[in-house]
């Protein structure tokens, strides 16, 4: 049996990991232990295989004010953690970072694709934070402490955070959707989990890029979603050179209607972690 401790008592990918594993009786122990203050560190790590690392900040608007929080969440806690678990003998050290360090979404009509030889470039210090963190305790690996990373695009599914539930929110609500052709990669919470449970069961150790089979149009994708709910979604095409000119001057039409991929061929695993397709998961999280 493995033991698992997870940092983040009430992360969403933590919790969702937890369910995800219950499918399985008698093969993971796992237990949750928060970061929010010190009390943490007193807190022994002795007996766990594994710890998973999943605290951090990420839906929140990336103020100035706030630039120091996240560098002492997303990159000084994470290495505190990462030292603490190799200190009391843990085997492996599973961290969640981001895409995020590869900077922001292209332009409209703009393709971006992320490849092996893609270098990390943070446009913020959300990135950079997460960048921090992977520099920090990739540092502290050894033969007998693997350092799994993880870099996935947008995460998505039931009860999850971003821009996803704004999406569905407006593929409920619209009656039509700006039509523009663009890339996502992304990644269904089902999807994440088993890939995590395989990084855990297979002792790894590297830097992963788990994404679903297939990339998402937004259009396409706020279709599915009105067609799950029973409603009909036009998609018009007649706001995309406001959008297209808009896209530069403004982040968030990026975020939704720009590109970002990773090859995928970054993505693939010697086994198959995508228990859901595109349909199947939006399916999975509206119903």
């Amino acid at each position: 049996m493995k033991k698992i401790l997870i940092t983040g008592a009430k992360s969403y990918v933590g919790t969702s990991f937890v369910k995800w594993v219950s499918q399985y009786p008698g093969t993971y122990s796992i237990d949750t232990l928060s970061l929010r203050d010190d009390k943490w560190k007193e807190t022994s790590f002795k007996g766990y295989d594994v710890v998973f690392h999943t605290v951090g900040i990420a839906h929140v608007d990336a103020k100035p004010e706030m630039e120091s929080l996240y560098y002492k969440v997303n990159r000084d806690l994470t290495i505190e953690a990462a030292q603490k678990a190799k200190k009391d003998g843990v085997k492996q050290f599973v961290f969640m970072s981001s895409i995020i360090v590869y900077g922001d979404s292209s332009y409209i009509n703009k393709p971006r694709i992320i490849t092996k030889d893609t270098v990390p470039t943070p446009a913020n210090f959300y990135g950079n934070s997460k960048l921090q963190a992977e520099e920090g305790i990739k540092a502290l690996e050894s033969d007998d402490f693997n350092i799994s990373i993880i870099r996935p695009p947008m995460i998505y599914g039931k009860e999850s955070k971003g821009n996803y539930p704004k999406l569905a929110k407006a593929a409920q609500k619209l009656p039509v959707f700006p039509d523009i052709e663009n890339q996502r990669s992304m990644l269904h919470i089902d999807n994440l989990s088993e890939f995590i449970r395989m990084i855990v069961e297979n002792e790894e150790s590297g830097t992963f890029f788990p994404q679903n089979s297939e990339y998402v149009k937004t259009s396409e994708m706020v279709k599915i979603i009105a067609e799950v709910h029973n409603r009909k979604i036009k998609m018009t095409r007649i706001f995309n050179p406001i959008l297209g000119a808009v896209s530069k001057k403004v982040g968030i039409v990026n975020k939704v209607f720009g590109n970002l991929v990773y090859d995928q061929s970054l993505s693939d695993y010697k086994e198959n972690y995508r228990v859901w397709n595109l349909n199947e998961s939006i399916i999975a999280t509206e119903k």
